[in-house]
């Protein structure tokens, strides 16, 4: 198959080499950022502030420290944006509703005073959807003005598909992370619930509520993940498995769990075509897939994803209403529909009915778990949207493919290595809790495999 190349995207990862020789500067890098911003700003719409005069004063703070051999950490010098739902000491966070309108918390978020503390450049608040899940923001999808970025870590995914940063960080509740990327032609990461430390992010759901990282590349989405997880830890969990400078050694998946899922109604025969080239081009590769058409246990799974994963929605919906019943009460019709929709539905729920949709979603981790481990393969693998970005911006797409790994809150990626009518989407990775360090050597493998590198 031919891989999908996004021609705009600048990576950090590819560039820290040049800055520890001098042929290039963090300020330099920086620099090439801008003006991507000043040619493609106008017509995406990522960012809802930028201050580029700090980020100016903390990239030339990073070059002077390179130049005395003394970089901070492996993210030094890097331009990160932060989604707008996340706090930042210096900058407004508004979380796209007009009721935080200038808001400014005065301090930063655990994941930014992690980035900071590492010498990373903040260099603006990227645009998101009302809190994450309501009515969307004005950015477009860099590939096509006329369709969406996706979910709500929209301003990231298309600031990086558009070469204006390397790297940002997300949010992913049900799909907000990786189905972006996918439109948008980057690496996305949501690392299991929890690895990453959340607190300074606007919360939606306690226990679906995932940090994400969309990026230029594979390495550049680790190098962030990991000084995040490395840099400040995670109250109760600990750090992310495999955390570290260096992206994990490559290593070859035996086997792959092909899903199916209800998702395969919605996709087009271009998007089936490709995706069924890339299985393809793993099975030459050695990788043995399986799939409910070889194995009725991956059936069985599906159809029990199937019967419950709707549930995902009552757990959101349950654990929201902290704190938004008391946002509707205050702020009445400055909060959006769906928002008051899914108060109304918590509403209708009791506390049996709570813990019923928890029961069924520790069954199903436990299923996920059982099934791998029964077949012995590495990973899940499936589509990470379905297919390229559709026209409009009232209805970011759908999140059949990635709502199953956002219910379970296992590791998972977007890999930019597919593409139908000149538009990127991604294959999605999904593997087992507290493995994020596997799941990225298997990931590293399949980029390398299906790019030919």
């Amino acid at each position: 198959m031919k891989a999908w190349r996004n021609p705009y995207i600048v990576s950090f990862a590819d560039a820290v080499a040049d800055f520890k020789t001098g042929r290039q500067t963090p300020r330099d890098f920086l620099e090439q950022c801008i003006a991507n911003v000043n040619q493609y700003e106008a017509r995406v719409k990522a960012f809802v502030t930028l201050d580029r005069k700090a980020a100016r004063k903390a990239a030339d703070e990073s070059t002077k420290r390179y130049k005395a051999g003394k970089p901070l950490s492996m993210v030094d010098g890097c331009p990160v944006g932060i989604k707008d739902i996340i706090a930042t000491k210096d900058m407004p966070t508004q979380m796209n509703s007009p009721a935080f309108k200038g808001w400014q918390s005065g301090q930063d978020a655990a994941c930014v005073q992690a980035l900071r503390e590492g010498g990373a450049v903040i260099f603006g608040k990227t645009v998101t959807t009302e809190f994450a899940i309501g009515f969307s923001g004005p950015t477009t999808n860099p590939f096509d003005a006329a369709r969406t970025p996706g979910g709500s870590s929209s301003g990231t995914a298309a600031a990086v598909g558009a070469g204006m940063m390397p790297v940002g960080l997300g949010t992913q509740t049900q799909g907000s992370t990786l189905r972006p990327a996918s439109y948008c032609g980057a690496v996305g990461f949501k690392p299991t619930i929890g690895a990453l430390n959340l607190a300074g992010v606007h919360p939606l759901s306690a226990t679906k509520d995932h940090l994400g990282v969309i990026g230029a590349t594979l390495e550049d989405v680790w190098r962030v993940a990991s000084q995040i997880s490395l840099g400040i830890g995670s109250p109760g969990y600990g750090f992310m498995n495999g955390a570290g400078e260096n992206l994990p050694l490559a290593v070859q998946p035996q086997k792959l769990i092909r899903l199916y899922t209800r998702g395969w109604t919605e996709i087009d025969t271009n998007t089936s075509e490709t995706f069924e080239d890339a299985i393809a081009a793993l099975s030459k590769a050695g990788v043995e897939i399986v799939s409910k058409d070889n194995d009725p246990r991956v059936a069985e799974f599906e159809a029990a994803i199937e019967r419950d994963v709707d549930t995902a929605l009552d757990i959101v919906a349950y654990e929201m209403k902290w704190p938004f019943q008391d946002y509707l009460a205050r702020y009445g019709d400055k909060i959006g529909k769906r928002i008051h929709g899914l108060i109304d539905r918590a509403r209708k729920m009791s506390p049996a009915d709570y813990l019923a949709v928890l029961e069924k979603r520790r069954a199903i981790r436990a299923r996920c778990r059982e099934l791998a481990t029964a077949v012995g393969a590495d990973a899940y693998v499936t589509l990470a949207s379905s297919g390229p970005a559709i026209t409009g911006f009232e209805f970011s797409g759908s999140r059949t493919f990635i709502v199953p790994g956002s219910w379970l809150g296992f590791p998972a990626f977007s890999l930019p290595v597919m593409h139908a009518d000149g538009l990127p989407f991604g294959l999605q990775l999904l593997g087992l809790d507290h493995q994020d360090g596997n799941l990225c050597a298997t990931a590293s493998w399949v980029m390398k495999a299906l790019s030919g590198d």
